[in-house]
């Protein structure tokens, strides 16, 4: 029997319906039977970051119980993707669905397609705000307090609550 891992998935749109395409995304993932949603954030209405000539994202971070291998998992988010019409054309552009896994129990994986943590992480308020919500005394990688990489960046005025979560157990991913 397989042992199960926790990881913690940041998911985002700014294409289209983009609670739409979250919820379609998380109600996916919900029907595979090696996962379990654990703990569901908010839902963020973010700036862009990097590329920034296109629309504001919807941004949330879940975490999940997992027998999914990290690449059996990237798999199945990749595949999601796919199914709901990802492309991958600009780096950091406009996207229908996007999902990372940000951290993988407390493993540090460095593989030609997944490095875990995310390298990005801690310099983005767009996970880091919605992570600290569902996990308020998380040590990131390093042994880094939540509140100390939130404390230290600068954007986070462009990160603001849209939708509150009502839980991981409710029909509608993301609550009234």
């Amino acid at each position: 029997m397989k042992e199960n891992r926790k990881a913690w998935i940041g998911i985002g749109s700014n294409i289209g319906d983009r609670l739409s395409h979250i919820s379609s995304a998380v109600d996916e993932l919900k029907k595979n039977p090696e996962i379990t949603f654990e703990k569901i954030s908010s839902i963020y209405e973010t700036d862009p970051v990097g590329y920034t000539d296109q629309n504001p994202f919807l941004n949330a971070v879940f975490r999940i119980d997992t027998s999914l291998s990290p690449l059996g998992l990237l798999d199945v988010l990749q595949k999601t993707e796919h199914g709901l019409g990802r492309e991958r054309e600009i780096r950091w552009g406009p996207r229908t669905i996007d999902l990372d896994i940000l951290m993988y129990n407390d493993e540090n994986i460095e593989l030609e397609r997944l490095i875990v943590p995310h390298p990005r992480m801690q310099e983005r308020s767009f996970v880091l705000i919605p992570l600290k919500e569902i996990e308020p005394d998380l040590r990131l990688p390093g042994g880094t307090h939540i509140d100390t990489c939130l404390h230290d960046l600068s954007d986070k005025e462009g990160v603001r609550k849209w939708k509150k979560s009502s839980g991981a157990d409710e029909s509608a991913p993301f609550g009234n």
